[in-house]
């Protein structure tokens, strides 16, 4: 959530960054809102300031032993006004809090400008890519080695769920296995956390109200839950409203989970294979940051992420994401796109994320200050990896002739084989 001061302060400026990314401040709503805020406001402290002079002169009357009937009528009239007032003013915050909860975190300012992916700008390149000549994709060497089985999972479930099966299901646990020893290794506390979240951990992190349509909602007894789209929701959540020691920060956690996500509105797009699922796995890095240190820690981030490709020697690259390609709670995100043969082209496997206090606000996650007055803390994630994607590239990338699977090194002692055949 974006501090309502910046706007106060500088709407002009708030309003050309959101510009950046195809967001149109509606500026007449929100002055509209704050006007009817400090209105509100003010017509309440002029009350307050009235009923405590009549309080006093009623108490003044009364030593004197004279009547204050009079004024004890004018303060239950006072009284009664402000009780309305204190409602409306009730009613204006939510309002304004709704209204905030829809503004788009502002880029920052070393986000380069561009409408969509088209503005994104590489960073660098790792790796080589493999020479396959006519490679297959993953639907097909999973399929012709019993490991993936999409038929079955269409019965099940219907379509963008999968079925792993033998040396494919042991590869998907041997992935997961090692990215927590490496992400641990590397000084990320593991966390195991609730898949299913209420409204307001789904509200921290900028889920809601925006992209509900994304989400799978249950009910039960005590209240909707939703399951979690990443593991990003409840190891965020976990310190909503709480006050974090300075000596904490930073303050960094990993973990895997299963991520539901409905993919509304991406109809077409990767509808075949494992690449966009309603169920999938993931390892996820969240760190919470001081504010002068929360760039820094991107790039930490980010190389944690990159570590795992390079540790699997997979050819990937790093990207950075422009204004307008960014998701809604970002103010800055470097894209990690693996390579895949058969589609000749890198494809995403991992975001990560730097936040500002965007998503803090909305929690209300603090930290000691300096001074020791507690100050939102910035927040950041990333995956480390998505655990489906970085199966397709490995069966892509390590594909042989004779259809097989090489095994990459550093999986071999989970799985206990060198090539899936």
């Amino acid at each position: 959530m974006i501090d309502a001061s910046l706007l106060r302060n500088d709407l002009d400026a708030v309003a050309a960054r959101l510009s950046e990314r195809g967001y149109t401040l509606d500026r007449a709503r929100y002055q509209d809102l704050d006007q009817r805020r400090r209105s509100a406001l003010q017509e309440a402290e002029l009350l307050k300031a009235e009923r405590n002079r009549v309080s006093e002169e009623v108490g003044r009357l009364k030593r004197a032993k004279e009547n204050a009937d009079h004024l004890i009528a004018q303060q239950r009239e006072v009284g009664d006004k402000l009780k309305g007032l204190e409602a409306a003013e009730r009613d204006i915050e939510a309002e304004f809090k709704d209204f905030l909860a829809g503004l788009p975190n502002p880029p920052h300012a070393s986000v380069p400008s561009g409408r969509d992916e088209h503005g994104n700008v590489e960073i660098k390149r790792w790796g080589t890519q493999p020479t396959i000549e006519a490679p297959k994709d993953h639907m097909e060497l999973g399929t012709a080695l019993g490991i993936l089985d999409l038929d079955r999972a269409a019965k099940l479930s219907g379509a963008r769920f999968a079925v792993l099966k033998g040396l494919g299901a042991k590869l998907e646990r041997a992935l997961i296995s090692f990215m927590l020893d490496r992400q641990t290794g590397a000084g990320y506390g593991e966390v195991i956390p609730p898949y299913l979240v209420n409204a307001e951990s789904m509200y921290g992190t900028g889920q809601l109200p925006k992209f509900e349509q994304d989400l799978f909602k249950t009910g039960h007894s005590g209240g909707a839950l939703y399951l979690i789209p990443t593991a990003e929701v409840p190891v965020t959540n976990l310190y909503r409203d709480e006050i974090l020691p300075a000596e904490a920060l930073p303050l960094r956690h990993c973990a895997f989970t299963p991520c539901f996500r409905s993919e509304a509105g991406s109809y077409g797009r990767d509808t075949k294979g494992i690449i966009r699922q309603h169920q999938f796995h993931k390892v996820e890095l969240v760190t919470f940051a001081a504010a002068d240190a929360a760039e820094a820690e991107l790039e930490r981030l980010t190389a944690d992420a990159e570590a795992i490709l390079e540790a699997l020697e997979l050819p990937y690259r790093r990207v950075l994401l422009c204004t307008g390609d960014m998701g809604f709670s970002s103010q800055k995100t470097y894209d990690l796109e693996v390579w895949l043969p058969s589609q000749n082209t890198y494809r995403e496997i991992s975001s990560c994320s730097w936040f500002g206090d965007f998503q803090a606000r909305r929690a209300n996650i603090r930290a000691k200050g300096k001074e020791g007055k507690p100050v939102f803390a910035h927040t950041l994630n990333g995956s480390g990896l998505a655990v489906g994607r970085t199966w397709v590239a490995v069966l892509e990338n390590y594909q042989q002739p004779d259809g097989s699977i090489r095994v990459p090194e550093v999986l071999r002692p989970f799985l206990g084989v060198e090539v899936i055949r």
